[in-house]
């Protein structure tokens, strides 16, 4: 433990849960991620050790400032401490930043005691940024809702109101919940998905920790054909803000704009629930998935992952998408060919130990 001007830092443990939600919960920089649910849901799910750290003042015992982080070991490769993985964000909570830095730093003292190579930092820049600047970047997208869903969906515009009624029309039906029947078809689509993409899957029971970790603050939404499963979507709460880490749909129908239909169903949701930001997650500025979601309305903020060595000097800052490389493509290409059951399988062994 470390002290200074009356304010001690140390690792988080089970004991200190409730305030350390209750800090996030009334934190205006917090976000669904910095729950402890998301720490312990990767604990639960991979065995990864929890390496939070909490900040209080030494007279009075209350909550200052929370730091969440997780100790990721990788067969032959090491360890390294992670704010946050399989996430967009991860940084401190504080009432200053002093007391943020002092976070930083016990987290920093870890390295040297677990023997971890690095530390990863997934930040934001909280400014308002020039968007002329922002080529190439990588930003997460945030939308203001209503309070309602009537009001979110007359302030559409016309062509995105038809998308909508269009997978309607087309005989599509959504479910919400998070019962173990919607988990079920969530990652029939997602694992279906990801092997089209060329990317390892998340085992199974990394969605049902995250599931029974943040109970009534986490909801699914499947959306079907028939009785098929086409899209799913994952999205966990936080006071007033929400975040989707995981949206998937079938490439055979997309056609019928599942798409559509399963993010108006979680935004709906959301804006019925007290929700007053919807964060969209990651891309890269004006590409890909970023233009699908600038379409709804979302405003992009700019993500600045920083990587620190293990004596805690900052190595690398990553605010750009880097290039994939030569043998990545080669390596989807395969993945792509491959059945199902095996990407399943072995792609479950390997996600826990990849960071994004």
């Amino acid at each position: 433990m470390s002290s200074t001007n009356a304010i001690s830092t140390s690792l988080v443990s089970l004991a200190d849960k409730a305030e350390w939600d209750s800090y996030v919960a009334a934190h205006p920089q917090a976000t669904a991620y910095h729950k402890f649910a998301w720490q312990q849901a990767v604990n639960h799910a991979y065995k990864h050790a929890i390496y939070g750290v909490i900040a209080k003042q030494e007279n009075t015992g209350n909550t200052v400032g929370v730091l969440p982080c997780v100790l990721i070991k990788t067969p032959l490769i090491g360890k390294k401490l992670c704010s946050l993985p399989y996430c967009d964000v991860g940084y401190a909570l504080a009432d200053s930043n002093d007391i943020a830095l002092q976070l930083q730093q016990c987290l920093t003292q870890q390295l040297s005691v677990t023997g971890s190579k690095a530390l990863e930092m997934r930040a934001v820049q909280a400014a308002p940024v020039d968007t002329s600047q922002l080529n190439h970047q990588k930003v997460r997208m945030l939308l203001p809702l209503p309070n309602t869903s009537e009001a979110l969906m007359a302030g559409f515009k016309s062509k995105l109101r038809s998308q909508i009624r269009k997978a309607e029309k087309n005989g599509l039906t959504v479910s919400l919940g998070t019962k173990q029947a919607l988990i079920n078809d969530f990652y029939t689509v997602y694992t279906k998905n990801m092997r089209d993409l060329g990317s390892p899957v998340h085992a199974k029971k990394w969605f049902e920790q995250i599931v029974n970790a943040y109970e009534e603050s986490c909801i699914l939404s499947v959306v079907y054909k028939d009785n098929t499963p086409i899209g799913g979507g994952l999205v966990i709460k936080n006071t007033t803000n929400a975040s989707i880490p995981w949206a998937s749909t079938l490439r055979d129908y997309n056609k019928l704009a599942p798409n559509m239909l399963l993010y108006w169903s979680l935004l709906a949701h959301c804006a019925d629930s007290g929700i007053e930001t919807f964060d969209f997650g990651r891309s890269t500025y004006e590409e890909g998935t970023y233009k699908f979601k600038k379409q709804w309305g979302a405003q992009p903020q700019l993500l600045n992952w920083q990587k620190f060595d293990q004596h805690g000097v900052l190595i690398k800052e990553q605010v750009a998408a880097t290039s994939p490389g030569k043998l990545r493509p080669i390596a989807e290409n395969m993945w792509q060919k491959l059945p199902i059951t095996f990407t399943v399988t072995v792609g479950s062994a390997i996600r826990p130990h990849i960071s994004l």
